[in-house]
């Protein structure tokens, strides 16, 4: 979901990866790997860290 809103990764940090988007602030942190379940009160808080709405 992260990638189409033109957000990129732009690093790593142990088992959580940072999103980046070229024209908005601030950086979506997402932890585990890349097919790790998110648990929901992880995913409302990508969600908020993106901008998103619920």
């Amino acid at each position: 979901m992260l990638e189409n809103d033109d957000r990129y990764l732009s690093g790593t940090k142990g088992s959580h990866r940072q999103f980046k988007h070229s024209m908005k602030s601030g950086l979506v942190t997402v932890p585990g790997k890349l097919n790790d379940e998110i648990a929901i009160g992880t995913q409302i808080s990508v969600f908020k860290q993106a901008g998103w709405k619920k």
